[in-house]
């Protein structure tokens, strides 16, 4: 744990260190107005990306929002995990979606909603049911959505400028110096972007941290990964496709399904459809090697490998 915080640190570290060092290039060239032309803009976009977001994520993933009556076993593990994190009691509701798979947004913690689809709730035991609703409470206690919302104002910043200055800047008399600038920040952008994918992913280890802490097994944990993996795997594609733009809130990545679960067969040792104690120990002691292809789509990707995921939950002692 002392690692992930560490990472993450040093994440935001570099993010600002390249804020910085973008401010002072434009600053220099374009004129420091210009700059915080472009900072006011995108962080307008991204306050009315936050404040309506979750109307746009309940529209689209279809959410009916219950209650303690319509659902009372989903709703009493939401309350008591809540209860655990020492946070307002989130909206509880079902997305009228067959993908397998949960999320959690809201504007705040007193706006806080957790949500699974209908087709978790036909694939999970209660226990391993809990077990991710525990990583959807940490994910509203640690305040990820703003946190990734407030990080991804920088890659924001950087597009902009370089669109503008690549494609509408005018030419200087001594050289083409706003080209340079426009390349630069494209530069930016590419980098920082990743900076944040990679904060994301860092998020979601937490958040599985997070479910351990608030008294989920993580045997429990590790089979609900496996069973969302193999659900998702065994979907339309065309369906998968809808959820591109939302599938930064799921549990895991619904598009990576096919690619992880020839990996997450090989744990399933006794082929029982859940990964128990004694196989996560065995995993805990192999070292994990990622393929050059695996290792490139996980760089572009909002999750962690899903492998790697389990493994690190192989090595929790909770």
């Amino acid at each position: 744990m002392f690692f992930l915080n560490l990472r993450m640190w040093l994440l935001l570290g570099i993010l600002f260190a390249i804020i910085y060092a973008a401010v002072a290039m434009i600053g220099a060239y374009l004129g420091i107005a210009n700059f915080y032309f472009y900072l006011i803009l995108s962080f307008g976009f991204m306050v009315i990306q936050y404040m309506i977001g979750p109307k746009l994520v309940e529209r689209f993933m279809r959410v009916r929002y219950v209650s303690k009556e319509d659902q009372p076993q989903l709703y009493q593990m939401v309350e008591d995990l809540a209860e655990k994190a020492k946070i307002p009691v989130p909206r509880v509701g079902i997305a009228q979606v067959n993908i397998p798979n949960a999320f959690a947004f809201g504007k705040s913690l007193n706006d806080g909603r957790v949500c699974v689809t209908e087709g978790i709730l036909k694939l999970l035991k209660p226990d391993e049911l809990k077990a991710v609703l525990g990583h959807e409470i940490s994910h509203l206690k640690n305040r990820d959505v703003l946190t990734i919302t407030l990080l991804s104002v920088i890659p924001i910043v950087m597009y902009r400028i370089a669109l503008h200055t690549l494609f509408f800047g005018r030419r200087r008399s001594s050289g083409d110096r706003t080209a340079l600038i426009g390349l630069a920040a494209f530069l930016f952008y590419f980098i920082t972007n990743l900076l944040v994918l990679y904060a994301s992913r860092i998020r979601e280890y937490f958040a599985d941290r997070g479910s351990l802490l608030l008294g989920n097994s993580p045997s429990s944990l590790a089979s609900s990964f496996y069973k969302l993996v193999y659900g998702s795997a065994r979907m339309d594609k065309e369906l998968l496709k809808e959820t591109e733009g939302v599938k930064v809130f799921f549990v895991n990545d619904p598009s990576q399904a096919l690619n992880e679960i020839r990996e997450l067969k090989q744990l399933d040792l006794d082929r029982s459809g859940t990964i128990d104690i004694n196989e996560l120990e065995l995993l805990r002691r192999k070292q994990v090697n990622l393929s050059f292809g695996d290792r490139m789509r996980e760089l572009l990707s909002t999750h962690p490998n899903m492998l790697k995921r389990i493994k690190h939950l192989s090595e929790y002692k909770i």
